[in-house]
């Protein structure tokens, strides 16, 4: 993966220097305060990369992740943007963009976005101008061939520069398609790629493998959801409720012969576990870490898992 840096940034530069990225997730909070974006950025910095500024997740309102991802960059930790398809048209994606741009953000992370029916507005009207792979598209004209969806050019200098992220899922069915999904968003522009949460470490080696064979790895840095599981009520929540999530019977096992004031700890080793095997599987450039309202742990994770001191690129 040669050529000219995207953004610069130092996600960006960690993950061509060859070294295990670390990425975190950081929720902004439901008001306007931003000492709770202040908070959970301490808990971050040092410890990743870059943390994802999540996008309203779940279809909760929540502080737009344009303005908490200035107040984490303002505290030194970098801000990988999340933008989501469900809440905007693209003349306010376009807007969006080159303002985060102007303002420093260099990282977007771009998704489809939870159904609003599962929000605190079910009543709301989703939008859906653009999917995510047309938007990834959009973005990559924006920053490479200085266009707009409509073609208007924009003036020299006024290009943004965009390290470009997209989600995969190696568990939704059918298996045989997601590595084909996931060629779809490389051949649209994506520089990077986080998955969703991985348990079934079996199957993931078969989508990582396929990946491989496609050469999506040549082209773009892979990296793998890693949750801790904080007890065994939520491991069969995961299991049972949460859409492309798999969560093999042995770790359920695993978890329910622990004592319940001990299962998080165990949780917490399961996924360090899981880092280690995911270190030395091919073309798997990174870990991304997503603890949301747990981001306290980070610390006590990135350590245990012998991720720090992270890389200086």
């Amino acid at each position: 993966m040669k050529g000219d840096f995207k953004s610069g940034g130092r996600l960006e530069r960690v993950l061509r220097a060859g070294a295990f990225a670390v990425t975190g997730e950081l929720g902004p909070p439901r008001h306007a305060d931003p000492e709770d974006v202040r908070k959970k950025a301490g808990y971050l910095l040092g410890n990743v990369d870059s943390a994802n500024i999540t996008d309203n997740q779940t279809a909760v309102v929540r502080m737009s992740s344009m303005a908490a991802s200035l107040i984490a960059q303002g505290e030194g930790l970098e801000a990988n943007m999340q933008m989501v398809c469900r809440d905007r048209n693209r003349i306010a994606m376009q807007s969006d963009i080159l303002g985060a741009a102007a303002l420093g953000v260099n990282n977007l992370l771009i998704l489809s976005g939870d159904h609003q029916s599962f929000g605190d507005h079910p009543e709301a009207k989703n939008v859906y101008d653009l999917d995510s792979i047309n938007l990834i598209r959009a973005l990559r004209d924006m920053r490479d061939k200085g266009v707009l969806m409509n073609g208007r050019e924009l003036p020299e200098g006024g290009r943004p520069r965009l390290f470009i992220g997209a989600a995969y899922n190696p568990f939704a069915d059918p298996e045989a398609f997601r590595a084909l999904r996931a060629k779809k968003k490389v051949d649209a522009g994506a520089d990077f790629l986080q998955s969703q949460c991985i348990y079934d470490m079996g199957r993931y080696k078969r989508f990582m493998a396929r990946a491989v064979d496609l050469g999506l790895t040549e082209r773009a840095f892979f990296m793998a959801g890693v949750t801790p599981l904080k007890s065994m009520g939520m491991a069969k929540y995961m299991r049972d409720k949460v859409p492309g999530i798999i969560i093999p019977d042995a770790l359920i096992e695993r978890l329910k012969g622990v004592p319940k004031d001990r299962q998080a700890e165990e949780g917490v080793r399961i996924a360090c576990e899981q880092i280690e095997e995911l270190k030395a599987m091919e073309g798997v450039s990174g870990v991304h870490l997503m603890l949301v309202e747990w981001e306290h742990m980070i610390p006590a994770i990135v350590r245990q898992a012998g991720l720090l001191p992270r890389p200086v690129p």
